[in-house]
């Protein structure tokens, strides 16, 4: 019992929060201490009968079973490497991530692990992965990759495209749009996140500070082979 908690104790306290939550309420769902399982009423539950938590706990769901431990294995391998990768030091700057996420989803906890997934394979577009049978291929794919694969097992690919979705507009619009575009910023992480979840040292690398103009179409033209310029390289959060 001692490895298991040090394995827990070992995950990014983020990620830990949300993996811990992920399996206490499918558990709490199975011995019908709560009904989770029937979305129909998820309106009337919430306006009617005032379980404001229920948006909450309805992102956190999923039945037990196998794809259920697929979902949680996602969950703790991505969500794991964006705390302590891109977002490092930067707690507040994941929380949002989250936040922003889980108020495009509400209901599904598949598409709200899909999209943290989608992120990291844009942040890792290089990166060879490995897939089911052997299957190696990189980052970028990951995301399409898992949403053919789930339709072809299962026939439905909803929670793997919203989740594709939501994660492509958190992206494009904190990151991609204002630095590589040089559009204006959409997206600003609340003061009050951090208030309660200060920079550490560290921070979300890779990314400078958004352009002062849109790139002109002969620089466009003439940018190194359609690469991607995703600024100077400093962390954000530094002068």
């Amino acid at each position: 019992m001692s490895d298991i908690g040090d394995w827990f104790r070992s995950i990014p306290f983020i990620t830990r929060t949300w993996f811990a939550a992920s399996v206490a309420v499918p558990f709490v769902g199975e011995l019908r201490l709560v009904d989770f399982r029937n979305l129909m009423l998820f309106p009337e539950l919430v306006f009617s009968r005032f379980h404001l938590w229920r948006p909450v706990t309805a992102t956190l769901y999923f039945p037990l079973g196998f794809p259920y431990l697929v979902n949680l294995y996602f969950l703790y391998n991505y969500s794991s490497r964006l705390e302590t990768g891109i977002f490092d030091g930067k707690p507040a700057d994941y929380i949002f991530m989250l936040l922003f996420n889980w108020i495009c989803i509400v209901l599904l906890m598949s598409a709200m692990i899909m999209s943290v997934l989608y992120v990291w394979a844009q942040f890792n577009k290089d990166v060879i992965v490995s897939f089911w049978f052997g299957t190696r291929f990189k980052a970028h794919y990951l995301p399409w990759i898992i949403l053919a694969f789930n339709f072809i097992i299962a026939g439905s690919f909803v929670s793997e495209l919203t989740g594709n979705l939501v994660g492509h507009l958190y992206f494009f619009l904190m990151f991609k749009y204002p630095m590589d575009l040089g559009g204006r910023s959409f997206l600003f992480v609340p003061e009050i996140l951090y208030r309660y979840f200060p920079n550490r040292r560290g921070g979300v690398a890779g990314f400078g500070v958004p352009p002062s103009r849109r790139p002109a179409a002969q620089e466009q033209a003439g940018g190194g082979g359609g690469r991607h310029n995703w600024g100077q390289g400093f962390r954000l959060g530094e002068d």
